[in-house]
């Protein structure tokens, strides 16, 4: 053979079209190189298969050859030849088309006797920051579950809105517009503006007039340096959060909503939510229901006698009334200035002012140590009489039960503490299960018998019984004796409902100038619109900035005509977002809050996504407000979410902290002190190595590490902008990597390399339906499936794949879903041909996650409809059964082994898996087939024809660029082995479009 002979794909071997357009001629004319100075090594593998002696048998040699590596000299080239797939013309091609005609917008008036599906998305709170990678992450979420329904056939309602001013909340749509999201922006509505909130001073209307707005005195935070009212989270540790001013608590006549009226129905209608119960046991416990006793104290004068002051305490715990040895009432008590001593009350006052500076959450954490100072007086305990001491402490609250506590050290963890440091008596009325427990030097918060609770005085003898029987028959006596009665309590306060700022909806009320007299202002005046102001600053003096609007402030009431003040204080933030779901269905009413005939048909949101940071305070105000709106005929179901799911938080990528010594030497972090002098030091990833369990200094792997992933933020530099993923991967990439992470509900880490994976994925199936690119890096119109009927194992792996993604959508697995494409994918690659009716079912299944690439398959398969509502692909269960038979195989009438096939496999399909089988295929590869025995179910027998000599060189490209290739040209390659002609090369190109080879010259010994 000549040396300089030009190999040619070889025209012996059987060839199926997925194949074929994988092969590259060697004869191509290569494009302009430029070579480096870098050089590697490629490697060939030269197989040898003779027939010799009736046996097959096969010589291997493997060669290296220096070669040079070469680049492509257009940056522009480069970027192309990247690109698994053209996503940069798709995707904003494809949202153009759905923008243009409005694909997604859910018509006012709707076929009712349709389904309906009302999946809604937590209102966002816009920055000027915008998006990082961790808010997609729901908002994908209830894109697939709408998309999905819309193929259904369901009416689908999918809107978005926002609760915030001006221009973050323009960017945002804009940004969430580039991801996809197939919301109806033509129900876009915004609680900041006049025609929304008229509805939501409407509803403020409603509450007044069935007695559940009031004003009343509540301690606020004060900070006198600011001259304002603080929200909670304004104040850290008793300071102002900007400036760091002192903050104090004092009483201030603010708006109350009545929430309490409805504590029972909020609690009781929990159980049939299909909520988290995590979510549910917080919103039991923020509510506190408990059920107990009110019981009354008398003061005692300096003479031990009763004076004509009663305090009246709750507990949950009447059975311990004899272990009480004092009484405790918070710093606020509205009985305090009567109960203090002549000597304690400057030292009392002291104390309250000190209380006064700190927040609830403060005076009530569990792990602070307790304080507090007596008062100077002392009450009679009701059972037996006695004198215990009242003392005034922090740890109790003023807004929670009756503001004073019958203290119990023996039998609560807090009144132990208390007791301990103040050495106050401490008494046990309760046995514990272990008698070694009182020497414990613990509190005893168990039932259990009681003991040392009896008294001929009062009468109540409760010695020997049960603490469940003894607390039923204390409640009985103090409502005999008058000392009590039963009585139910709520943790649950009444909602202060006012802000003393000038961004809110102004609370449409007004003050009568001569009485002060409060009343409503008349509902054809809605809305009532915030006046212009240059100087939004506080006043000062308390007063909320719209006091500086004297000509808005001074008006005249609706009713009497009399001079009347407006009221200057506004709405709480949040106030807008109690019932914007509602407006979504009925967006441009003017003359209603929302259509009866709407609301009814929508109403409840079937699914509710957000952060868990709302479990509580948000979800529960929706509710209050909805049982309301449900009394007064505005609502027709008595709860408004059906569903809730809380979403996982997406972690910053993970960051290793390595740590050194004040003299600038890494110390491992196991023995590192981290409360002395140590400097932390962040490492980039590639100088870390994993080792074990542990992650450590690649150059010093005896130097551990800390790896920690941290919630995105600005401060530590960790946000990923989505905006770059969707530049250099694309917005499908971006949507199905955020499903793809991991369970939707869990908390994960960003990984910016575990995106190339959907990547890839997205690329393979564009590759699998498109075909490979061309010469330019651009692909060919249409697609490369055919219009044949597809075979059983085609459609087995396309109905399970089916059933697989449909079951984990509806379930929100995501992940799993993902999966299950993945799969499929993954057989197709292996089928010799790729019917239509195949091809079609898949891009319809990929389209909710993938929505971009979905469209332009769906076009490119020859529709020129968007698929937004074609109907999603249903399972066949003909196709999921799992009755399968072990064949046995047969090459020349000698058994070589078997393979799992279903029963009514065709021999097509038999033989296809013997092919694809690792073990068998190796016995045919290069054969040519005389003629196959199938009996179906029973046994396959393929028959080999006599063969003739072959010989194969097989060059291996699976990690080997293009560019690389090239450089072959001239390389001279020994093969170190006899071999006769003909000469046959094989080359298998495994992902990247291979050009610019023109031969391979090669000498044979």
């Amino acid at each position: 053979m000549n040396a300089n002979t030009c190999i040619q794909p070889p025209q012996f071997l059987p060839l199926s079209p997925l194949y074929q357009q994988n092969f590259h001629s060697f004869t191509q004319k290569p494009q302009s190189l430029k070579p480096t100075k870098k050089s590697c090594y490629f490697s060939i593998r030269v197989c040898d298969y003779s027939f010799k002696g009736g046996v097959f048998r096969t010589q291997k040699s493997r060669v290296k050859c220096s070669v040079s590596e070469v680049e492509e000299q257009k940056e522009k080239q480069q970027k192309v030849a990247k690109r698994a797939y053209p996503f940069h013309n798709i995707e904003p091609k494809w949202q153009s088309y759905w923008e243009k005609n409005q694909t997604f917008r859910t018509p006012d008036e709707v076929d009712t006797s349709k389904p309906k599906f009302y999946v809604l998305d937590m209102f966002p709170y816009p920055s000027g920051a915008g998006l990082h990678v961790g808010h997609p992450l729901g908002y994908t979420a209830t894109d697939i579950l709408a998309r999905l329904k819309r193929m259904q056939g369901y009416n689908v309602l999918h809107p978005m809105g926002w609760d915030a001013f001006g221009l973050p909340a323009e960017q945002y749509a804009i940004e969430l517009k580039s991801l996809g999201f197939s919301y109806d922006w033509d129900r876009e509505i915004s609680t900041t503006e006049p025609q929304y909130y008229k509805w939501t001073q409407w509803i403020f209307l409603q509450l007044l007039k069935r007695g559940l707005a009031y004003q009343a005195e509540v301690p606020v935070n004060w900070c006198p340096a600011l001259g304002t009212v603080l929200a909670n989270e304004e104040v850290v540790d008793g300071v102002s959060e900007r400036g760091g001013h002192s903050v104090i608590r004092k009483p201030m006549r603010q708006w109350m909503l009545k929430i309490t009226a409805y504590a029972d129905r909020l609690l009781e209608d929990l159980d049939d939510l299909d909520w988290p119960e995590s979510v549910k046991e917080m919103q039991r416990n923020w509510i506190g229901r408990s059920e107990g006793a009110e019981l009354e104290f008398c003061v005692l004068n300096s003479d031990g006698k009763e004076r004509d002051i009663k305090i009246t305490v709750y507990t949950t715990r009447p059975d311990t009334v004899f272990g009480a040895t004092y009484l405790v009432v918070a710093p606020e008590h509205s009985l305090l200035p009567s109960l203090m001593s002549l000597s304690q009350r400057e030292s009392v006052e002291e104390y309250k002012d000190l209380a006064s500076r700190k927040s609830d959450l403060e005076r009530t954490e569990l792990q602070k140590e307790k304080t507090g100072i007596f008062s100077g007086c002392y009450a009679k305990n009701p059972a037996n009489g006695e004198a215990i001491p009242i003392w005034v402490a922090d740890y109790v609250l003023g807004s929670y039960g009756t503001g004073a506590i019958m203290a119990v050290p023996a039998h609560d963890t807090r009144d132990y503490e208390f007791a301990t440091k103040y050495d106050i008596p401490i008494r046990w009325v309760v046995k514990p299960d272990d008698d070694d427990f009182i020497d414990s030097g613990k509190a005893y918060e168990g039932g259990g018998s009681i003991l040392n609770s009896s008294s001929s005085t009062s009468g109540l003898d409760i010695n020997g019984l049960d603490s469940k029987v003894a607390a039923s028959k204390v409640i009985e006596w103090a409502d005999t004796t008058g000392n009590g009665k039963k009585k139910v309590n709520y943790k649950l306060r009444d909602w202060l409902f006012a802000r003393q700022r000038y961004w809110g909806e102004p609370i449409p009320v007004v003050f009568l100038q001569d009485s002060g007299e409060t009343g409503p202002i008349l509902e054809t005046d809605l809305p009532l619109a915030l006046p212009e102001l240059d100087d939004f600053t506080p006043t000062g003096t308390g007063e909320p900035p719209l006091a500086k609007a004297v000509s808005w402030v001074k008006t005249t009431d609706p009713s009497s005509g009399k001079p009347a003040m407006r009221e200057t204080s506004t709405m709480p933030q949040w106030a807008g977002s109690c019932w914007y779901y509602l407006r979504y269905m009925d967006p441009k009413n003017s003359k209603e809050l929302v259509d009866k005939t709407k609301e009814k048909y929508w109403s409840p949101v079937d699914i509710y996504v957000g952060g868990a940071e709302h479990a509580v305070l948000h979800l529960l105000y929706s509710r209050f407000w909805h049982k309301v709106l449900y009394d007064i005929g505005v609502v027709s179901t008595k709860e408004p979410f059906k569903c809730v799911i809380n979403q996982g938080i997406i972690l910053g990528e993970v960051q290793y902290t390595a740590f050194k010594n004040p003299d600038g030497n890494y110390v491992s972090a196991d023995s590192a002190d981290l409360s002395g002098e140590i400097i932390q030091e962040i490492i980039p990833e590639e100088e870390v190595i994993k080792s074990g369990d542990s992650f450590v200094l690649k150059g010093d792997p005896g130097i551990r590490l800390i790896a920690r992933a941290h919630k995105m933020s600005k401060s530590r530099g960790n946000v990923v902008n989505p905006d770059d993923v969707v530049s250099e991967y694309g917005a499908d990439s971006l949507r199905l990597y955020e499903m793809f992470m991991g369970p939707f509900r869990d908390s994960k880490t960003w990984s910016t390399s575990g995106i190339e994976g959907v990547y890839r994925f997205l690329g393979r199936t564009w590759r699998l339906i498109v075909g490979i690119p061309l010469s330019d890096g651009t692909f060919r119109d249409g697609t490369v499936a055919i219009d044949g009927e597809p075979s059983f194992e085609q459609l087995r792996s396309l109905n399970k794949c089916i059933a697989k993604v449909t079951e984990e959508i509806e379930g929100t697995r995501f992940n799993t879903g993902i999966s299950a494409m993945m799969e499929f994918i993954n057989a197709a690659y292996k089928w010799d041909t790729l019917p239509r009716s195949v091809v079609e079912e898949f891009v319809l299944l990929l389209s909710p996650y993938a929505p971009h690439i979905a469209e332009e398959l769906w076009f490119r398969l020859g529709h020129l409809n968007s698929l937004a509502y074609e109907p999603f692909p249903k399972a066949n269960p003909d196709y999921l059964k799992e009755s399968t038979v072990v064949l046995p195989v047969q090459i020349n009438g000698k058994m070589r082994g078997t393979i799992q096939i279903e029963e009514g496999c065709s021999e097509e399909d038999a033989f296809r898996l013997v092919s694809q089988d690792a073990k068998l295929s190796k016995l045919l590869d290069g054969k040519s087939i005389k003629k196959r025995i199938y009996v179906p179910g029973k046994i396959l027998n393929v028959i080999l024809d006599a063969c003739k000599r072959l010989s194969c060189m097989l060059i291996e490209t699976s990690n080997v660029s293009a560019v690389l290739l090239s450089a072959l040209l001239n390389a001279q390659v020994t093969v170190g082995f006899e071999i006769e002609p003909p000469l046959h090369v094989l080359w298998w190109e495994t992902g990247n479009a291979i050009q610019g080879l023109s031969s391979v010259h090669y000498s044979l010994t």
